[in-house]
């Protein structure tokens, strides 16, 4: 199985690139929508993340409740931890699952997957499974108007959320491979087609060695 991890800090355009490799044809499993899925209404951890914060964190549909939330856990490094401890486990078993069903239908046009995956160097559970990680990276100002237009959350939030996240020094030091995004989604697609193609002859190499 040859993954690459696909990471990034807060509106750097993991989730662009993650849609321009799918459309390559490469499987993609995103952390993301997992954690989404777990959380809808009346899901099983719905019941231990009220019974560990409160019923104001559970939306009237037996839903996560995400703004709640978020404002809560990134300013609170404790509920922070504590949110993570029960999600964590959870996502990581239903990523697991999905990579592994994901490489079954695995071809010689696509011999490779991406996990999509923002704390990526904080889940080290997750490295046994990667072979490389590839981080979508911006500046700073570029990340807060992009969460500006995407989610319009207030600047003081946004920012919150880059300080509890990996430093981006850190980010670009970890990573085998970068691909900076200050640009357009045009600009983005050519480099991640470009990096398409130097995974597919990887993986071609790997196999063949």
């Amino acid at each position: 199985m040859f993954v690459v991890a696909l990471t990034g800090g807060i509106g750097s355009g993991k989730s662009e690139a993650a849609k321009i490799f799918a459309e390559l044809g490469v499987p993609v499993t995103d952390v993301d929508a997992i954690s989404h899925q777990l959380t809808a209404a009346n899901q099983p951890i719905i019941k231990d993340i009220e019974a560990n914060f409160g019923s104001a964190y559970i939306t009237s549909e037996g839903a996560l409740n995400r703004a709640a939330m978020r404002k809560l856990v990134f300013g609170d490094e404790a509920a922070r931890t504590k949110l993570n401890t029960i999600l964590h486990p959870a996502i990581y078993d239903e990523a697991l699952l999905q990579l592994q069903t994901k490489q079954m239908h695995l071809s010689k046009s696509t011999p490779y997957q991406i996990l999509a995956i923002p704390l990526l160097f904080e889940s080290p559970r997750y490295a046994q499974h990667i072979n490389r990680t590839l981080v979508i990276d911006c500046d700073e100002a570029t990340q807060i108007a992009r969460v500006k237009q995407r989610s319009k959350l207030p600047e003081s939030e946004i920012i919150q959320i880059i300080q509890a996240q990996t430093p981006r020094k850190k980010l670009l030091k970890l990573a085998n491979d970068i691909i900076e995004n200050n640009e357009n989604v045009e600009k983005l697609r050519e480099k991640v087609i470009e990096i398409h193609q130097k995974y597919l002859n990887t993986c071609i190499v790997s196999k063949t060695t």
